[in-house]
């Protein structure tokens, strides 16, 4: 069976130049990722700020053009599909900040009622299919007819997943759609999306920040860093025992709430009584030349100086 989503050898450049306007480099956002999810998985897309996470995003939602690679939905190329409806029907998105991606001028059933309108959703049967959408992320109907600043912002992250399920897509990609809410909300959305996922036979491409929210939602997880996927496997074997530099400075920097916790975290060795960045540590590990110094300050290690 063919994967829901395959990606192989893509890469994105964007162009520097100079104050002439001459081209003098590229910066290479994405370089080389390759990684497919099976049909009703969930994929775990983990880096920082920069990494390249987003910019892959906007290339499978066909945003943005690739440099080169290619991308494919349920076997067949993104660059093929003839008309953005059709690739719509496909593929949606769950945005980072749910308050900014809600129009604030229109009632929470007008903004599911867009891609309704825009993929010939029967006008008849409109209001029934956002009343249906609305019980399906666990709010009541009558919400239909609030507006975005009466809504809380968990309340609000779920009209947007019921506006990315209007037109039944397949694939949905969710662009760190927890970031922007408290902890206790977070595992509410994340429970909703599990059950959604479940009972609607979808895929999932989670990106996110925050590994720790990957642990039990998805079931494979890939490292981004600096436009390369540096790490992937089975969320498990990724948490229990990461190979990269980078992996175990991202689990190293996932809060923890017991001792137990606390010794499978990975050891990060401080410099200077500081964390070191990724490219301090992967420098350091690799026999590079001593930072900043002191020697003895890179024995002792980043979570034994934790408070707890």
């Amino acid at each position: 069976m063919k994967p829901m989503l395959e990606i192989t050898n893509l890469c994105k450049f964007f162009p520097i130049r100079n104050a002439l306007g001459r081209h003098t480099g590229d910066v290479r956002a994405v370089d080389n990722v390759s990684f497919s999810i099976p049909r009703g998985a969930v994929y775990g897309l983990a880096g920082e700020s920069g990494s390249g996470k987003s910019t892959i995003a906007r290339m499978i939602m066909g945003l943005s053009q690739p440099s080169s690679g290619e991308i494919r939905i349920d076997g067949e190329p993104v660059g093929s599909v003839r008309s953005s409806r059709e690739h719509g029907r496909k593929v949606q998105m769950v945005f980072q900040n749910p308050g900014s991606s809600l129009n604030p001028r229109r009632t929470v059933g007008q903004s599911i009622a867009v891609p309704l309108d825009a993929h010939g959703h029967p006008s008849s049967g409109r209001a029934r299919r956002i009343s249906e959408l609305l019980e399906m992320v666990q709010l009541p109907t009558n919400f239909a007819e609030r507006f975005p600043h009466e809504l809380s912002g968990g309340q609000k992250q779920r009209v947007a997943i019921a506006r990315a399920l209007a037109v039944t897509p397949r694939l949905v990609v969710l662009d760190e759609p927890t970031s922007a809410l408290d902890v206790s909300v977070q595992a509410r959305v994340i429970d909703l999306l599990v059950e959604l996922g479940q009972r609607l036979d979808l895929t999932f491409l989670f990106i996110s920040h925050d590994l720790s929210l990957m642990r039990n939602f998805a079931s494979q997880v890939g490292v981004l860093y600096r436009g390369k996927i540096v790490e992937t496997g089975p969320t498990a074997d990724v948490f229990v025992n990461p190979q990269h530099d980078y992996t175990q400075l991202l689990l190293a920097s996932v809060p923890v709430i017991s001792a137990e916790e606390e010794a499978m975290r990975p050891k990060i060795p401080l410099i200077d009584g500081e964390i070191p960045t990724a490219e301090k540590l992967i420098e350091l590990r690799s026999g590079g030349h001593q930072i900043s110094g002191q020697a003895s300050n890179a024995k002792q290690s980043f979570n034994e100086e934790q408070p707890r």
